[in-house]
This record gives structure tokens, C-alpha cells and sequence, in this order.
């Protein structure tokens, strides 16, 4: 799915987006807004790379945090919502990972956890790259991202 696609499908649905990143430190919210006329469908993304950030920013809790860990659908779940909440938008889609290099057993390097927020709720999934390397770990992350915006805005 092309950035472009989904701001015709936003724009299509009258609802502007929003972006809460982490692991991919603002390149949705780029890819999205090399789009010339995206003002139209893009309201605001949000760069929590740390956790202060997510808590200050977005309304993480800090016991989602302290017992979820950053990387957890949990915090994904609550970074969406606190971007759909604290913005124009009609849809908001987060994301935090680990891109690597580094990992461990229990959260691997190239492992995400996605959410999507909108008026029908919040929607997560986890989705492990692997080891793909920190910038293919990231670009794969932003493609999912784009999916997930544009399966949201078909329903």
C-alpha cells in the first residue's frame, strides 16, 4: 500500500491521521507527509522514543509500562489512544519495537507491536521481522503501518 492510497482512502472517509512512533523515531509520519497535499489527510505524528515521552506525550500509564515493558501491544494499545485523543484525527495508528541490534529471549531484535485506534476502538497485533537489520527492521515496520492504516479505512 502506497502513502498515497492511504490518504485517498482517508480523505474518502472524511478522517485525518495520527502517528504515535517509537521504534521507527518518525518515518510514518515522513512517508506519509512526502506526499504532496497530504494537509488534507495527515493531522500530527507523535515521536515517543522514550518512556517519559510516551507518558508525557501520549498517557501511557507507567504501569503499563513498568509492567508490559515499552515493547508490548499494551503500550502500543495506549500510545494510539493517547494520539487519537490529544488530536484531529479520526485515526491513529503506533508503534514500538525493538529494531535492533540487540533483543533478548523473551522480545527479540526486529519484533513490533502495532495499534490502530479509531471510533470502532484499538486493534493489536505483534509481528516479529527478525534480525533483519535495523534499518530493514524499520522500513518493514513503516509498510506494516501503512497496511494496517489502509485495512482500517477499507472497514
Amino acid at each position: 500500500m502506497t502513502p498515497s492510497e492511504v490518504l485517498d482512502l482517508a480523505r474518502a472517509h472524511g478522517v485525518m491521521i495520527a502517528t504515535a512512533e517509537s521504534c521507527t523515531g518518525g518515518l510514518i509520519i515522513g512517508r506519509l507527509t512526502d506526499v504532496p497535499g497530504s494537509s488534507r489527510a495527515v493531522d500530527r505524528g507523535y515521536i515517543t522514543y522514550s518512556n517519559a515521552a510516551k507518558t508525557e506525550m501520549l498517557g501511557v500509564l507507567p504501569e503499563t509500562l513498568e509492567a508490559h515493558g515499552a515493547v508490548s501491544e499494551a503500550v502500543a494499545a495506549e500510545m494510539a489512544q493517547g494520539a487519537l485523543a490529544r488530536s484531529q484525527a479520526g485515526i491513529a495508528v503506533a508503534v514500538t519495537g525493538i529494531a535492533g541490534p540487540g533483543g533478548s529471549d523473551h522480545k527479540p531484535e526486529g519484533r513490533v507491536c502495532f495499534a490502530i485506534a479509531d471510533a470502532w476502538g484499538i486493534r493489536t497485533e505483534t509481528v516479529d521481522f527478525g534480525a533483519l537489520g535495523r534499518d530493514n527492521v524499520r522500513a518493514a515496520t513503516v509498510e506494516h503501518a501503512l497496511e494496517l492504516l489502509a485495512a482500517a479505512l477499507r472497514d
